[in-house]
Parts: structure tokens; sequence; C-alpha cells
């Protein structure tokens, strides 16, 4: 995806849901110009303001954007307009740990083991880098289209 100054949501074909927060929901969508696949997580500013909520996502915008790790979700972007605040995350194909392990009832050996180490890797870059997640749990586990664990949602993380 190439890097803008101002995006909008003219600028992305919404596609289905994917799944909400208490804060917002979480939409698959296309770039237009270069077709590239994301996820919009869009929140609404009534709900920030009720639960007094816009430091944490300003935290998790700081926080989350400065991470480059393979085992992190990207942020690629964020903007907003007079009802929302939307950021631009990478696209986790296979969706959240949680769900692929209700499915499945157990994971093999390997396969658990895969992800923890995943895990660990992914929180040794972010604690070298002096943040701390602070809400990890299987549904903040993402994979991606090839099963790549990915840690999202940095909404409690802290410096």
């Amino acid at each position: 995806m190439a890097a803008r100054q101002e995006w909008s949501m003219s600028d992305f074909e919404i596609g289905k849901y994917i799944g909400e927060g208490k804060f917002g929901k979480v939409y698959l969508a296309r770039e237009k110009q270069s077709g590239y696949v994301v996820a919009l997580k869009v929140t609404y500013k009534a709900k920030l303001e009720k639960y007094r909520f816009h430091a944490h996502l300003r935290r998790e915008i700081e926080i989350q954007h400065g991470l480059d790790h393979p085992n992190v979700l990207r942020l690629f972007a964020w903007f907003q307009d007079e009802e929302r605040v939307v950021l631009v995350l990478e696209y986790a194909a296979r969706g959240e740990l949680y769900k692929v392990l209700r499915a499945a009832g157990h994971f093999t050996e390997r396969t658990a083991a895969t992800y923890v180490a995943s895990l660990a890797g992914a929180l040794a870059y972010c604690h070298k880098k002096q943040v701390i997640h602070r809400d990890i749990k299987p549904e903040n586990l993402l994979l991606d289209i090839e099963g790549r664990l990915k840690i999202a949602d940095f909404g409690w993380a802290a410096r």
C-alpha cells in the first residue's frame, strides 16, 4: 500500500464485517488505487467520548505505528472524519487464534510450539522497544493467510 498524507473512507472499497470490539467494528477493505487488502478498525468518536477512551486510542496508534515485526499486526495508517477514527491495519485472513483453537479442539504439539515461539519472539521485540501489551489473550492473537501468528489490539499497551 502506497504511503499517503491523507486518507478517507472513499479511498477504500469496504467489504465484509470481520469483528467487533467494545469501541468499534472491523471490516475487510481494499485500497482502491493499489488493490491492497487491509482491515479497517472503525472506532466511533461518540463511544470514545462516552467511555473516555481517547488516550487509549492515541496510545494504541502511537505504539503500534512504531512496531515492525513479522509477528506484530502492522498499523499502516490512520485517519479520522467527523464521526470516526479509522485504523488501517494488516489483514489477518485466518482470524483469531481463539476461534481456530475452538474449531480444532486442540493444537498439535508442533503447532502449539510454533505459536508459543512466535509469541515469545514478538513479545521480546515489543519489550526491547519498551512496549508492554498488557492484554495478551487468544482473541488478540491473529493468524495471517499463511498461519503466522500476529499480536493485535494494542489499546491497553504501555511504554
